[in-house]
């Protein structure tokens, strides 16, 4: 990982030419002629990374709503009516600095962090990322005790930004499993702090989306898209493993079957299915697999996947071998 576009078998270095039709032999329908979609803009290696085209409209809803919330407590307290909720939305601010700061000391006291002595593979993961999205200089880096558990988030305090890793996730980074899988997620987090997720005017902007279910939950879910979006720009064959790792874990990630995991995002029906991922702050892992593999789309926020296809040009790029299957 030493170049910021790394080559593995295939011409990485130069910039994405722009939409390309799949070869012949490889067209839909046993040669009938018809030839998947062109990938979008942004959802492509060597793209500029795109932000999740519900992201922004969702994020003004947020704010209007925050906007709403302050002034509707403001003049309770004007007439003399205070309640929790008042209490929750004045102090809000203060609560966000609070606890942004706490966070990032709570790494800086305790947290292991990454240098080129001290997990030096993360290290360049982040340092990779950093100059892939064209940050002026890589975010602090930290690994903290996961006992078992499987996470990383992105934050900041201040001007600074800083991407944490809990240690189990560099279980999966070792030659034996999928180092390629902790360079997505590193890129992912990264690209959290990129599209300005971690800005306290931000989280104070969206603050009443927290409280607000369908609409916050909406929200977070386009964000996460967006991240995963910079995850696959810096290390698109690391998606498959890094989505085997949130559904089985780190010692099971090899025996997961990404394209079974994508192709379930069209088969598990119902309401129940639907509802979780309503109300979720993640898109659940189905459909999150179908839009890293489907690279002609945003990912569904609201309504399932319809058709799910193996495109054998994306496919190319997330290190699968080509085939047209299509559903």
């Amino acid at each position: 990982m030493i170049s910021m576009y790394p080559d593995h078998g295939q011409n990485w270095g130069q910039a994405y030419p722009g939409p390309r039709q799949a070869p012949a032999q490889q067209q839909w329908g046993g040669g009938t002629g018809w030839n998947p979609p062109a990938p979008l803009p942004g959802l492509m290696p060597n793209d500029r990374p795109a932000r999740h085209s519900w992201e922004i409209p969702l994020l003004v809803a947020a704010v209007v709503l925050t906007v709403v919330a302050y002034v509707a407590a403001i003049a309770a307290l004007f007439l003399g009516v205070v309640s929790t909720w008042v209490l929750i939305v004045l102090v809000a601010p203060i609560l966000i600095a609070v606890g942004r700061g706490q966070l990032y000391g709570s790494q800086q006291v305790n947290g292991i962090k990454m240098t080129p002595t001290q997990f030096p593979d993360g290290y360049r993961m982040v340092a990779e990322a950093a100059a892939r999205f064209g940050m002026a200089e890589p975010p602090d880096a930290y690994v903290v005790l996961g006992n078992g558990r499987i996470n990383a988030f992105a934050s900041g305090h201040g001007f600074r930004r800083f991407v944490v890793v809990y240690s189990d996730l560099f279980e999966i980074g070792g030659e034996a499993r999928e180092p390629d899988a902790l360079a997505f997620i590193i890129g992912h987090e990264v690209g959290h702090i990129a599209a300005g997720h971690a800005s306290y005017w931000r989280q104070l902007g969206q603050f009443a989306a927290n409280y607000i279910p369908v609409v916050g939950s909406a929200l977070f879910r386009s964000m996460e898209y967006t991240a995963d979006n910079h995850g696959f720009c810096v290390r698109p064959q690391g998606a498959r493993g890094a989505m085997g790792v949130l559904g089985a874990g780190k010692y099971l990630v090899s025996v997961v079957g990404f394209d079974e995991l994508a192709d379930r995002a069209t088969t598990e029906r119902g309401f129940f299915p639907w509802f979780v991922n309503l109300l979720s702050g993640h898109p659940v892992l189905t459909w999150r697999a179908a839009a890293l593999r489907n690279r002609t789309r945003h990912g569904h926020l609201f309504v399932k996947p319809g058709q799910i296809y193996r495109d054998p040009l994306q496919l190319q790029y997330a290190g699968d071998p080509a085939g047209p299957v299509t559903r």
